[in-house]
């Protein structure tokens, strides 16, 4: 549709002739698949997150990225088949609410919304750290404060509000094409290292070993486990596309699409490239220490096996694809927002829709200012950039977990225990697998409590969103009441006639 779509939905005492603000139908499968590849920030996590793995499990990081693929796609089955059935601004909001009831949806629509907060500030920061590091390495500012990070990551947030304020149309577009070009890049680079690998042709006298796909002597089973957390995280935001459920022109085909076609590349990409930056550096215990020790994987081995001006380049992509994440992550946030004010849950302000552009301008600048408070926040408390990168990090993945086990039990739920099966009884195990490895990535990552006081914050705030969530929402059970009308009547989420 050219124009805002209107739905005939009314609530209690609404005006039988008053339609609900909707959303403009313009996105297709491509552009929905832009969304969930820039929020899962695949560039950013290669470069940053298999060292955590490393520490855990030595060479075996390409097998614990492995691992965590199939727990993804378990976890992609549930939105899939949601995404069949329904399509909903409010993503996993509206899937739990259709499945397990108003409290359930509510309580995973703050919670998913919360999460894209926080990792609009892991992103928005990330793009600040970036940006320092260049402006200091080319002598543009030598030397540079701890606050600059803070200024750059603001910068980066205004281009966000900015982008993020027109369509969604426009704003996916850029998140494909910065997304893709630096992907392009850190597999030009993977490539030309592997062609080395095998050629003999190495800096430091590695070799192609597929060993990397084995455990370590010393190492049991249970550890590698461990190590799949760092690679959970990798993909976190790999369903960012349900967001968009409004917005697609056919959301039921290319939503699933979306979602179930980020979490393959994703695991590919992971997989595939995890093995080689291992393989570069090097699977005995000095290449596992350098490999832990480097601050960007894919930069360092640009530098060293290439030329020392591509590591720079690879450091420019990953501040372009931190903020065309962080603009993914304001899009996410926005949607669930402006679904959420929409059913008398949030703001009534904030389910405001642009005339012309058709999309939730306000609550836009809401998340948008919301990332930055928080970033104030950290700023006046004296973290270091790092430091609140990682609580942020943290923080949003905890939460976001407990949105996808409520998703994943709405899943089964509905599927298989309601007397709407429309597919195999034998399917169930697949979200049951799911809701195992989301049950077991919690408790690892919560229980024990870190006793340090930094790595305490991230854990600590993320139960503290669950429980304030929780609370507000089994205190207002009208408002829950009122928000479960409306959501049986939403147009979205009709299921699909067979």
């Amino acid at each position: 549709m050219s124009e805002s779509t209107s739905t005939s939905s009314t609530g209690p005492g609404d005006a039988g002739t008053t339609s609900a603000p909707a959303l403009t139908r313009t996105l297709n499968v491509w552009e929905a698949i832009g969304v969930s590849i820039a929020l899962m920030a695949p560039s950013m996590a290669i470069n940053i997150n298999p060292q955590g793995t490393a520490g855990l499990v030595g060479r075996a990081v390409p097998l614990a990225f492995l691992l965590a693929t199939i727990g993804v796609l378990l976890i992609a089955y549930t939105f899939v088949r949601l995404s069949q059935r329904f399509n909903h601004a409010g993503s996993v909001y509206g899937f739990v609410g259709a499945t397990l009831g108003a409290r359930a949806g509510i309580t995973a629509g703050w919670l998913n919304a919360a999460t894209y907060v926080f990792y609009g500030v892991v992103t928005s920061m990330a793009a600040g750290i970036f940006v320092t590091e260049l402006v200091d390495e080319f002598g543009i500012w030598p030397s540079p404060p701890t606050w600059a990070a803070f200024v750059f990551a603001w910068i980066a947030l205004a281009v966000v509000w900015f982008l993020g304020s027109r369509p969604a149309k426009r704003g996916t577009l850029v998140l494909v094409v910065v997304e893709g070009v630096t992907i392009a890049l850190i597999l030009v680079v993977a490539v030309i290292v592997l062609g080395r690998l095998i050629a003999g042709d190495t800096p430091n006298g590695t070799s192609f070993d597929l060993s990397v796909f084995t455990v370590p002597e010393g190492t049991d089973l249970s550890t590698v486990f461990l190590g799949i957390v760092f690679g959970f995280l990798s993909f976190a935001g790999f369903e960012a596309a349900a967001t968009l459920g409004e917005e697609a022109k056919e959301p039921r085909r290319d939503i699933p699409r979306a979602i179930l076609g980020t979490a393959i590349f994703g695991g590919l990409f992971f997989v595939i490239v995890t093995a080689i930056e291992v393989m570069a550096f090097g699977t005995d215990e000095g290449g596992i220490e350098a490999f832990i020790g480097s601050s960007a994987l894919i930069g360092d081995l640009a530098s060293t096996w290439i030329t020392p001006w591509l590591g720079d380049v690879i450091t420019i992509g990953a501040a372009i694809s931190a903020a065309a994440c962080a603009l993914a992550c304001v899009v996410g946030a926005s949607r669930l927002l402006f679904a959420l004010s929409r059913d008398g849950l949030g703001p009534k302000a904030l389910d405001h829709v642009h005339p012309r552009h058709g999309i939730p301008n306000r609550a836009v600048a809401a998340v948008v200012g919301l990332v930055a408070v928080i970033e104030v926040i950290g700023l006046v408390l004296g973290a270091e950039p790092y430091d609140l990168f990682a609580i942020a990090g943290v923080t949003g993945t905890l939460v976001l977990l407990v949105a996808y086990l409520l998703a994943s039990v709405g899943a089964v739920r509905l599927l298989f225990f309601t007397g709407q099966t429309t597919v195999s009884r034998w399917e169930i195990a697949i979200p049951v697998l799911g809701i195992a490895v989301l049950a077991y990535t919690l408790f690892r990552n919560v229980f024990p409590l870190p006793t340090e006081a930094a790595a305490w914050w991230g854990p600590g705030m993320a139960m503290a969103i669950v429980v304030i969530v929780l609370a507000v929402v089994l205190a207002r059970p009208a408002a829950a009441r009122r928000a479960g009308e409306r959501l049986t009547q939403a147009e979205g989420l009709q299921a699909a006639a067979d």
